[in-house]
Parts: C-alpha cells; structure tokens; sequence
C-alpha cells in the first residue's frame, strides 16, 4: 500500500520537473529579441516542444515487517526549432518562414552531379 507521504514527494517531484520545463518553453522562447536596423524590425519565432515523466513507488523487504523502500525517477526534455521570423517595415508585418531543405533533395542532387560527370567524362 503506498504511504500518504510518499505520494505527496512524488507528486512534488513532478510539479517541480513540469515548472522547469515549462520555463524553458515560454513565450519569450518562441518569439525572440526584436531587432531593428535601417527601418525595419525583426522578431524571430520559434516552435518550442517539450515533455516530461516521472514515477515513484515503494514495496517492503520480504516478510510483512520488512523495511519499506522506495524510489523516483524521471526525465525531460525541450526542443526549440526556429521556424522564421516577423519582418516589420513601413507599418505592415509580414512572416517570413524558413524553408527547410530536405536532405533527400540534397541526396538527389549529389546522386545527379554524379551521372552528370560521369556522362561528361565518358564524352572526353
């Protein structure tokens, strides 16, 4: 049977690790320092992600008088991508995104420079 106190501890252990992570993944994360020059001002955006898990449990030695033990775990993690930017110029915003190339284009692209030379060599 798990213990009042112990469940109390757990739940205290997750809280803490959910207000960490959740102060990495704010709004100031996903939205950058504005930066201005000549006239135009540029606020970079993000895409934050993050979770967590965490357990806790108990179980005594053998025999009903054992020792209770007990144990907590848990882990998380916070991935920022940047995913483009808000450009502010003569009054009117606009977001610009950032085009990801795709590592198959890049692939394919050294795959068709290599038949492209190989073709040429073979003409010479």
């Amino acid at each position: 049977m798990m213990d009042l106190e112990k469940t109390s501890s757990a739940d205290r252990f997750i809280g803490t690790m959910a207000e960490k992570l959740g102060a990495v993944a704010r709004a100031s994360t996903v939205f950058g320092e504005p930066v201005e020059r000549d006239g135009v001002t540029v606020i970079p955006v993000a895409k934050a992600r993050w979770g967590f898990g965490g357990g806790a449990g108990q179980r005594r030695e053998e025999g009903s008088e054992g020792k209770l033990e007990d144990g907590a775990g848990g882990g998380g993690g916070v991935q920022v991508t940047p995913v483009g930017f808000i450009e502010i110029k003569n009054d009117a915003a606009n977001f610009r995104p950032i085009r990801n190339v795709s590592v198959s284009w890049i692939v394919a692209g050294g795959i068709l420079s290599l038949f492209l030379l190989r073709v040429t060599m073979k003409r010479h």
